[in-house]
């Protein structure tokens, strides 16, 4: 597998503000042919047993580091389930030579990357509602092939393949699907992810709060524009291509000004990296995370009440651009144009195309896997790329991987 290096929009050049300090230091690299298997809704539907879904609901054991005591069911992190299919073929020599990263200093973190292609699109959500298939706005799925409204973390751990590398990621991402104003869905041609955090013995771990963790088996959350209060905070836009120019833009009407036809389209979301140590959702699927913040000295540091720092991640999804997308700046209710399914929802006012992007996360990680890309990637500082664990070896690669979404449109689904 050879290594080329791509550039700063396919590697996602925005991070968390722990990353901020070094990104355009980091010269990062991907491998060709990165896995992914589509699926489409067809292939998802029906419900995981009970006795499946229903597993993992009692707080089996602390996450090192946050919380150990008074636990209730369903805090701390879930039972760990043994995956079900033999992870040796689909972990592979890194680059094919077994090579090991490079350092990641400069900068304070260590990096996780890889990449994905789109999955399914429903009107579910596994989160907000949970069991009711259809009663959400559209969402473009990645990851998890199997992941519907019937998802929980032990139905993901037991089902399903993955856009994102192989099965060993079975772990569910979804957002807004994107339309093109001409009744398609627009498909990204590929999502990247990029996983930081300080190394747990970092004494700014201790700044920042108690203590760097692991993500917890379980955890779940929203993240980007909050649809039940409005406020927008931790996405923006941008533009990649040879007539493009980049930038942090706040909409799609305000990048498309800047992104002629035949480039792509970034829409660029970063998650929480604080967390309260105990529960792995909340009643918002918000209030149990939360994000860092500069003090009156000039440091990081979390809210006082969600004091562990996560590894973060950021996401980009990016999406060629056709004639259907008004490049014009200008935009009024009703102008057919490019705008996510959640600007324009029944019984609300019209929103700007792209001011309610927001996405939603699942976490089905191979607890071996990501002990691996925790141990080596994040605690020893290295600059991991294209699903590389940062030990020698890397999540095996899938041939059908192309930079094009295929299709890269689809039929808005009744």
């Amino acid at each position: 597998m050879k290594k080329i290096v791509i550039s700063g929009a396919m590697v996602l050049a925005a991070s968390s503000a722990l990353a901020a300090t070094s990104l355009s230091s980091v010269a990062s690299t991907i491998g060709n042919g990165v896995g992914v298997i589509t699926s489409t809704a067809g292939s998802v539907s029906g419900v995981v047993p009970a006795s499946v879904a229903a597993a993992a609901t009692n707080a089996i054991e602390p996450v090192i580091g946050a919380v150990t005591t008074n636990l209730k069911p369903g805090q701390g992190q879930l039972q760990r389930f043994v995956s079900n299919f033999n992870a040796a073929p689909l972990l592979v020599p890194s680059w094919g030579t077994g090579e090991l990263p490079r350092s990641g200093r400069p900068d304070v973190v260590g990096a996780f990357r890889f990449m994905c292609s789109a999955g399914q699109v429903l009107r579910d959500d596994p989160i907000v509602y949970p069991g009711q298939p259809g009663k959400s706005h559209l969402h473009q799925f990645f990851g998890n092939t199997s992941a519907n409204a019937y998802s929980t973390y032990g139905a993901l751990r037991v089902k399903g393949d993955s856009t994102c590398g192989n099965m060993l990621n079975r772990s569910a991402y979804w957002m807004p699907a994107m339309l093109d104003g001409k009744g398609h869905v627009v498909r990204p041609d590929y999502v990247s992810i990029y996983y930081k955090r300080l190394p747990d013995t970092s004494p700014d771990c201790q700044v920042a709060g108690k203590a760097c963790v692991a993500l917890p088996r379980g955890m779940r959350y929203i993240f980007g524009y909050n649809m039940a209060t409005g406020e927008s905070d931790h996405f923006y836009f941008n533009c990649d291509g040879p007539t493009a120019t980049p930038g942090h833009y706040p909409d799609i009407v305000t990048a498309a000004k800047n992104c002629p036809v035949g480039n792509r389209l970034g829409a660029i979301l970063t998650g929480p990296d604080c967390w309260d140590g105990r529960n792995l959702n909340s009643a918002d699927h918000r209030s149990h995370v939360g994000y860092t913040s500069f003090n009156d000295r000039g440091q990081l540091v979390c809210p006082k009440n969600k004091p562990y720092i996560l590894p973060v991640f950021t996401m980009g999804a990016w999406y060629t651009v056709d004639e259907n997308l008004d490049t014009s700046g200008e935009w009024a209710p009703g102008k057919p144009t490019w705008s996510l399914s959640s600007d324009n929802m029944p019984g609300m006012a019209p929103m700007r195309p792209g001011s309610t992007l927001h996405a939603d996360w699942l976490g089905a990680w191979d607890d071996d896997v990501m002990k691996a890309w925790m141990d080596n990637c994040i605690n020893k500082l290295l600059n991991c790329s294209g699903g590389d664990l940062g030990n020698g070896r890397q999540l095996r690669a899938d041939p059908k991987f192309d930079w094009a979404a295929h299709p890269r449109l689809v039929d808005v689904p009744a």
